[in-house]
């Protein structure tokens, strides 16, 4: 693809967050180059001059894609086939993060949906191991070496995932030096030019320890089946938030070995949904499996089917499931229609573990009674942390804060849709 490529998403590269990490201290590293990157993505003019959609007048909405490329040391482990997770840790920055930017884009009025007839922004956040100063050894092809995690390295990201359509970075003296790092590796693997490079309003990042205050056993191995459940209609941040947390959790074998991780989406069926507030603008269930799959593709490090208007190669495995194949086959996503609480964890004992949310927990409890009546294992229970408004220390007490959590629900974008109301204008009830 083209440098100059419209369909292509654009990345922000993030230096490290501060250490330790709080939620106003990330504000005030990331919020002013969020800020900045989402005021000129919406603004509708490139670098170059063009409009931002510029071939794809026949839509009539269009959604860019943004990949926030957080990078900061995630991942414990010599071998890359031997890599652990600090999934606490991840799950717990993703959620400030995208609480953040889902603040930003409130403030701006910014629309996420897609859907609302003009251009809208997808924010999608992604972890890349690295710290200040490390390098990377390239294996027996010449080539850097995925690990076994959905966590790539620097130089595995910028040498395997492209093309972008701008690179933008804070001006700081960290952002400057992870420019340099990423462009030296993806030498050769794609072109830049000079205006695709784009640098923002910094930051003030103050770390009190160069060492992350994590505990040998905050670092965990990956699982060989994990699974989740939920709606996922509108694709919005808790659910972005949820699907990359359950991604976290595999195990990813190494690609030609014939084995592969496998990751379970339950997606309720259309008959489930019929009571749903503003059901007239539900999407369909192949739409909303479709939708995940083109997110997932961001988590598994394709880029090239990343952008808004392609999704990746899938394939039909049954009127009620959806399979997509990543990081060159060794990950399988299964989206499954499933038509009661519970799906394939109770009709498929080969899995390993499961993610929820506050609001789901009573759901992988009940999915673990069932489970034990069956004499299988229990399943390994891991819950998200919520978007919080009040937590971030975004927005003060009042209407604001209490209203953040409907505004970001698939209930507050259905009515937004019907109603043709901006995320400003409206603080329904979630559902």
């Amino acid at each position: 693809m083209a440098p100059s490529s419209t369909s292509a998403p654009s990345l922000l590269l993030l230096p490290a967050p501060p250490l330790p990490l709080d939620s106003h201290s990330l504000a005030a590293a990331y919020r002013p180059p969020l800020t900045a990157v989402f005021k000129r993505l919406t603004s509708g003019i490139t670098t170059d001059g063009t409009t931002i959609n510029g071939n794809n007048d026949n839509h009539s909405h269009n959604s860019h894609v943004l990949v926030i490329a957080i990078t900061c040391p995630i991942l414990t482990g010599l071998s890359p086939r031997r890599k652990s997770l600090n999934w606490k840790a991840a799950q717990s920055l993703l959620a400030r993060v995208y609480t953040l930017a889902a603040v930003i884009c409130d403030e701006l009025d910014i629309d996420t949906s897609g859907e609302l007839g003009v251009t809208s922004l997808d924010p999608r956040i992604v972890l890349v191991d690295h710290e200040r100063h490390r390098t990377y050894q390239r294996n027996h092809d010449g080539e850097y070496e995925a690990n076994c995690t959905s966590v790539l390295d620097l130089a595995a990201f910028a040498s395997t995932v492209h093309p972008w359509r701008t690179v933008f970075h804070p001006s700081t003296e960290a952002g400057y030096e992870l420019l340099s790092a990423f462009l030296a590796y993806s030498e050769g693997k794609q072109i830049l030019l000079q205006n695709q490079l784009v640098a923002l309003e910094g930051g003030i990042t103050m770390s009190i320890s160069d060492t992350p205050p994590f505990a040998g056993e905050d670092f965990i191995q990956g699982r060989d089946v994990v699974c989740l459940g939920g709606t996922f209609d509108h694709l919005h941040p808790g659910h972005k938030l949820l699907l990359h947390a359950t991604a976290l959790l595999m195990r990813i074998p190494e690609k030609d070995t014939g084995a592969q991780g496998v990751l379970i989406v339950g997606i309720s069926g259309d008959e489930l949904l019929r009571n749903k507030k503003y059901a007239e603008v539900l999407q369909p269930w192949g739409e909303r499996a479709a939708k995940v799959l083109q997110f997932l593709s961001t988590i598994f490090n394709s880029a090239s089917s990343s952008n808004a208007g392609s999704s990746p190669p899938t394939s039909t495995h049954s009127p009620d499931e959806l399979h997509a194949t990543f990081r060159d086959g060794a990950v399988l996503v299964r989206c499954v229609n499933i038509h009661d609480p519970f799906g394939p964890t109770i009709s498929e004992e080969a899995v390993d573990a499961i993610v929820v949310s506050g609001e789901t927990r009573s759901g992988g409890e009940a999915i673990n009674v069932k489970r034990a009546e069956r004499g299988w294992k229990p399943l390994e229970v891991f819950e998200i942390d919520v978007l919080d408004a009040h937590e971030a220390g975004e927005v003060g007490g009042g209407p604001q804060a209490d209203g953040f959590a409907s505004k970001i629900s698939s209930t507050a974008i259905r009515q937004r849709i019907v109603q043709g109301r901006s995320p400003a204008q409206v603080a329904g009830p979630s559902q």
